[in-house]
């Protein structure tokens, strides 16, 4: 058996920063859907209701319980194996999507640098999706460095971009308004689930804890360094955009790379659409990492077949969960972004409630198990709590069923594949009463 090396405080710190984030890329449509005036409130006010309580929630569960599987074994532990594989099911899909977007975002931002690109779109995403495979199948602290490397490549650019915007601009700042008026319903439910989007999958991180060095105390601070980051690159990014002068509509359409051009020149444009694909291909492999944790300890419950946890002889790592999640993914990527954010957002947020629940049911379980680090409230407040992403997810898919006729399409084929849930616990019992009867 290899001695298996672990992550470090920096290195989850960059995976968790790219698997949440990744840079403001794909933040652009908020321009468009808030508009001027209120495109920084809701880029400020969804992280409060919609990111801290489910950091908080992450973080309370995770010290009580630093083990492979994160979120799964939470929601096992306090509402059986029943609700433990809803959760496992709804997340294993949510990541399926999820992952789809970033090669999909990784073409737009190459297209900056070669527009004829976009006919070649299929074999380049296929081409980030196993370059990452091959690189998790490798292990987990390659993918740790790398996101160290990608995290600098990303954010530097933005950085030149503050600069650049600052020592360029003349006379006084515009007070960016914070309203939403004007602003349909429809639009408001788009622009939070984009920001909801850019903010999501604090427990994702969660999933290999066991391979992490110092767990509790890493995640604690991992997390911090990744929510400030996060917070301030997409403030800084939006101000800049909105004090730019520069159409918002033409950003939306160019993405930011068309914002660095229009401040610093062709060559900062060209600087950001170079983060762009160290974005997406850092997001995407840092997702992978934790998804492909999942299927171990779902076969280990007997919901999957158990070929699909075995380890490579070599890397000690998941190889066969990993390639399956690749071809999955090689056919997602034929829906278009707008749909897999969408798909996206409304699965992950059925997950996340189970995680709320499970919280809750472990505090009135186990109220005196060691919690290295515990949320000040007692049970009410916590429902008080979960009350409020709970209400942000009911408005955003609201809005989105309001938006376009297109959009039932992808929201109902996700409602319908949340509901085949129960239909695998099904067949599970049935399985497992066939193998009694033998």
């Amino acid at each position: 058996m290899p001695s298996i090396k672990k992550l470090r405080l920096f290195q989850l710190a960059a995976v968790i920063f790219l698997t949440v984030s990744g840079g403001p890329y794909g933040l652009e449509p908020l321009l468009t859907y808030a508009g001027p005036n209120g495109s920084l409130l809701l880029l400020l006010i969804t992280p409060i209701l919609w990111d801290i309580p489910a950091i908080l929630a992450v973080l309370e569960m995770n010290s009580m319980m630093p083990v492979t599987g994160g979120y799964y074994q939470w929601v096992k532990r306090a509402l059986g194996l029943r609700f433990a594989l809803y959760e496992g099911w709804w997340t294993w899909l949510y990541t399926f999507v999820d992952l789809a977007i970033y090669p999909v975002l990784f073409v737009e931002y190459a297209s900056f640098l070669f527009p004829e690109i976009h006919q070649y779109k299929i074999y380049i995403c296929l081409f980030m999706i196993w370059g990452c495979a091959i690189l998790n199948i490798i292990g987990i602290v390659p993918v740790g460095k790398t996101a160290v490397v990608l995290g600098v490549l990303v954010l530097t650019p933005f950085v030149i971009l503050f600069g650049m915007a600052f020592y360029h601009h003349t006379g006084t700042y515009a007070v960016p308004g914070f309203s939403l008026k004007g602003v349909g319903f429809s639009s408001i439910g788009m622009g939070l689930y984009t920001v909801m989007w850019n903010f999501l999958g604090w427990d994702n991180a969660t999933t290999y804890a066991e391979e992490v060095e110092n767990p509790v105390r890493s995640y604690l601070y991992a997390v911090g360094i990744a929510f400030i980051a996060v917070m301030l690159i997409y403030s800084l990014t939006i101000f800049t955009a909105l004090q730019s002068g520069m159409k918002l509509e033409t950003i939306v359409e160019e993405n930011f790379a068309s914002l660095g051009s229009f401040i610093g020149g062709k060559w900062l444009g060209t600087i950001i659409a170079f983060g762009g694909l160290a974005s997406t291909f850092g997001i995407y492999s840092s997702v992978l990492l934790s998804v492909s944790r999942v299927p171990k300890v779902m076969a280990d419950d007997g919901f999957i077949p158990h070929h699909l946890n075995k380890l490579h002889v070599k890397f000690d790592t998941p190889y066969v969960s990993i390639i399956t999640c690749s071809v999955v993914v090689s056919i997602m990527v034929l829906f278009t972004f707008g749909e897999l954010i969408v798909m996206d957002v409304t699965l992950y947020g059925a997950g996340l409630l189970l995680e709320f629940i499970s919280l809750i049911v472990l505090r009135m379980k186990f109220p005196d198990e060691h919690r290295p680090f515990k949320i000040p409230l007692n049970v009410f407040g916590l429902c008080l709590m979960m009350l409020l992403p709970l209400s942000v997810y009911s408005v955003a898919m609201a809005g989105a069923f309001a938006s376009s006729e297109t959009i039932y399409i992808p929201l109902i084929g996700v409602l319908v594949i949340m509901v085949l849930a129960e239909g695998l616990w099904q067949l599970y019992r049935w399985r497992n009463r066939q193998d009694r009867m033998v």
